[in-house]
């Protein structure tokens, strides 16, 4: 089923603020400016791809070509949201350290 661009709109927007805001916090917490950056890709692949963690480590290849066509086969939409999120994670570690050279001190 195609997704309306006003559903589209409002994912890319929910997925931009989620992940700035995980990250920031996660930035707050940890004191390191792009943890959510890093970590975004594991977390999107948990997002594209039903297979286990584990499996990634016993049988590689079969995962890591499942994991390749899922990519391949998802939605312009789907690619759109998910690159939001990276997006949100970006610009959470940007905003923090953005702050952290005016002065701001954060935990």
């Amino acid at each position: 089923m195609p997704m309306s661009i006003p559903v589209l709109i409002i994912s890319m927007l929910l997925f931009f603020v989620l992940f700035f805001g995980i990250g920031f916090l996660l930035n707050m917490l940890l004191r390191m400016s792009w943890i959510m950056a890093i970590l975004y890709p594991i977390i999107a692949i948990f997002i594209i791809d039903d297979i286990r963690f584990i499996n990634y480590f016993k049988s590689p290849s079969e995962s890591f070509s499942a994991l390749i066509n899922n990519t391949i086969a998802l939605a312009p939409a789907d690619i759109l949201i998910l690159l939001c999120g990276f997006i949100g994670a970006i610009f959470s570690g940007i905003v923090i350290r953005m702050l952290r050279s005016k002065g701001y001190q954060m935990f």
